[in-house]
């Protein structure tokens, strides 16, 4: 094994962290029987020659040898081998990316190369379906879905070897390998959709028949069962109540075994040798096997999720099927269920008050993981949490050491029940914020929660005020007096002002530009309550181009409404180098409204600038200044249309002005949003904390706007 591994110059290549002379030790350690040198030599192959899925040369030197690993039968996790090569050579590109990275060491024209050499090797797979190492067999049928050039053979063998493969989740890998060759091949699609079909109705276990449906409703959904949800209720029930399957018991597994997967565990190891993981790798799998310990059929939230994806936009059917697994007597399918929930109404839009009630009801289990899952779901809801308020306020008061959440590194943060139930505006939340308030450091994010609760959160300013008072102002003087700063901001206690006044001027130099910023807004909020400030918001005002002076001027408008005073200076911010700063000027010159028309061709001369925000906020205040749409509109809906995240920007205008003062193109947009079925905002792979939170509310602007019924006419 490793002839001619001396004689490749490994020294002249690089990987991810400098280089690669070090690949043949990895190589070795592969090899290794040893568990931990293992464990590290394959963390190592990813974390630096396959580093976050790329393709250098020496990744490419190293195929040979990958597989003369994994046609050895002695060594042993070859299917982690396997896995690797199939990384290594399933990226997809395009020959155009090809071109443009031909002359790149690390360009796409190695990911070509790495696919054409693993796919040349691919032929290999084939013989480990039957190895002995279920582990192998695990990984052969995706390396072969994914590489090899026959899918037709691929998915005749395929086919054949889930009949007479007795291990259960070497099964579900071959059903999913067929799936995989369906939406990879067309040619295929029908014979491997037939395949599923058959697999998903006939008299099969019940974990087969679930992988089959999942199988469907991702490449085929048209061929799913009109009852699917009822068909895929029974199954669950199935696996609940097969004999064996007691918390603990995997189906599938040799008795004794543990992990996250019998390709772990089988081999020959001395016993005694298993250490604690080290390695990224380790700590994934130690973690993957913490999370389905003592789960019937752990599997199963995998199956599950492939299903939810391929049933996309079927929200009857989803939320039927989430429903039912809520009610499910194992709280690991529970914890699935309120997962895959929040993801559920991350995405789609749609009537979700009964499910979100049942996500509630999981906050009193007795199962951590369960209850934890529940509040950090309904914290991301905000106002679609309604449903689960009186679960929200009985988790809250039974669990007070809940109420904050401290971290070994970074300022504390309320505990995800009290955020939510606080997002409500419920006042029962009330207790654990002044609770919060009375901390040696106050959580950072106490300030916003008070804002969901707007002057029900009143008796609450002295204890801000108190606290802002004892800040000290030297380099964390920022740290601690922003939430404080947002609490009062939201609550608009202009008693406050003294305290805030101090802030701003004594703000440390450390961060002190922030500092400025927050107690400027704050002072602003507080309106003619702060005319204490008037000294120095002028003194700002006179640094003329700098965000302080534009933030000096807003804020002063609200304390004072001079709009001569203001003027200048907002105009001057039109003209500042940084673009968030003329964002702001032409922010507060729209609120300015007719006082400012004389910054109108100002504005206008902002519509075709290259930063779209600032075309949108220009656009907004020209509006707002001239009280005329006409230059206004195609300039905001264009960007409607090039960016989604400026959407609840120019909602809130058009909800502010009505929807018949910019035409019927804009009504026609509103109602095509109100429409759509998918959130604006839905990414796939990621979300934002608070997505269903803005998407919600452009729902509500957009309704408004073509309600027109804004109490606010076009300014004039």
């Amino acid at each position: 094994m490793f002839a001619g591994i001396d004689e490749v110059d490994w020294a002249s290549m690089e990987h991810a962290y400098g280089p690669a002379d070090d690949v043949p030790g990895l190589l070795q350690g592969l090899a290794s029987a040893d568990p931990v040198r293992r464990e590290a030599a394959l963390d190592g192959m990813y974390g630096a020659v396959h580093h976050q899925g790329d393709v250098y040369a020496c990744t490419l030197a190293c195929i040979p040898f990958l597989f003369e690993l994994v046609a050895d039968p002695r060594v042993p996790d070859r299917g982690g081998v396997v896995e690797l090569l199939t990384s290594i050579g399933g990226i997809d590109v395009d020959e155009e990316d090809i071109g443009e990275a031909a002359e790149e060491a690390d360009g796409a024209a190695n990911y070509a190369m790495a696919a054409a050499a693993v796919s040349a090797g691919s032929e290999a797979f084939f013989a480990l379906l039957a190895d002995e190492d279920p582990g192998v067999r695990v990984s052969a049928p995706l390396a072969l879905a994914t590489l090899h050039g026959d899918p037709s053979r691929v998915l005749t063998v395929l086919c054949e070897r889930i009949t007479v493969e007795g291990d259960e989740e070497v099964r579900l890998a071959l059903v999913e390998a067929a799936g995989r060759l369906a939406l990879r091949h067309r040619p295929v699609a029908g014979r491997s959709a037939a395949c599923l079909g058959r697999l998903a109705a006939g008299a099969h276990p019940p974990g087969l028949r679930l992988a089959a449906l999942a199988q469907l409703a991702r490449c085929a959904p048209e061929e799913l069962p009109g009852d699917v949800v009822r068909v895929v209720a029974g199954l669950l029930r199935q696996l609940r109540s097969a004999p064996g399957s007691e918390p603990g018991d995997a189906p599938g597994a040799d008795p004794g075994e543990s992990g996250p997967r019998a390709a772990e565990t089988h081999g020959e190891e001395p016993a005694g040798t298993e250490a604690a993981p080290v390695t990224l790798l380790g700590q994934l799998r130690s973690l993957s096997a913490e999370e389905r310990a003592g789960r019937t059929a752990p599997w199963t939230a995998d199956l599950l999720r492939t299903l939810h994806v391929g049933l996309d936009d079927r929200i009857a059917d989803r939320t039927a099927l989430l429903t039912d697994q809520l009610c499910s007597p194992d709280p690991g399918q529970r914890i699935d269920a309120v997962r895959m929930s929040g993801g559920l109404i991350r995405t789609w839009r749609g009537s979700y008050g009964e499910l979100v009630r049942l996500v509630g009801e999981q906050l009193a289990s007795d199962e951590p993981r369960l209850s934890e899952a529940a509040s950090h779901v309904l914290e991301e809801l905000f106002g679609l949490a309604a449903p689960a308020a009186d679960a929200l306020a009985a988790r809250v008061a039974a669990d007070p050491d809940g109420w904050v959440k401290e971290w070994a590194s970074g300022p504390p943060c309320l505990g995800s029940a009290v955020k939510a139930l606080a997002r409500l505006g419920d006042v029962r939340a009330l207790p654990a914020l002044g609770a919060a308030l009375e901390r040696p450091e106050v959580p950072h994010d106490v300030g916003y929660a008070l804002a969901h609760l707007g002057e029900a959160a009143r008796p609450l300013a002295d204890a801000l005020r108190h606290r802002l008072g004892e800040v000290a102002l030297d380099e964390e003087a920022y740290d601690r007096a922003s939430p404080l700063l947002a609490g009062l901001t939201a609550l608009r206690a202009g008693e406050a002002a003294p305290e805030v006044l101090r802030l701003l001027r004594g703000a440390p130099a450390y961060r002190g530009d922030w500092l400025r910023t927050a107690a400027l807004r704050a002072l602003g909020s507080f309106g003619p309550a702060a005319r204490c400030a008037i000294p120095e918001l002028r003194a700002l005002m006179g640094r003329a181009g700098t965000a302080a002076a534009v933030e000096a001027a807003q804020a002063l408008w609200a304390v004072e409404g001079d709009a001569g005073a203001v003027l200048p200076v907002l105009a001057e911010g039109l003209r500042a180098k940084q673009v968030n700063e003329r964002r702001a000027a032409a922010g507060a010159l729209g609120r300015l409204g007719g006082r400012a028309a004389a910054e109108a061709p100002r504005l206008r001369g902002l519509l075709r600038h290259q930063e779209l925000w600032l075309r949108v906020d220009a656009a907004i205040a020209l509006w707002e200044v001239s009280g005329r749409a006409g230059e206004s509109v195609p300039v905001l809906l264009a960007a409607w249309e090039k960016n989604r995240h400026v959407r609840v920007r120019i909602a809130g205008h058009l909800a502010r002005t009505g929807a018949a003062c910019a035409g019927p193109d804009a009504a026609r947009v509103l109602r095509a949003e109100l429409a759509s079925v998918r959130r604006h905002n839905a990414m796939d792979g990621g979300y934002g904390s608070h997505d269903t939170y803005e998407d919600e509310k452009l729902l509500a602007l957009c309704r408004r706007a073509l309600l027109g019924d804004t109490g606010k006419g076009p300014t004039t």
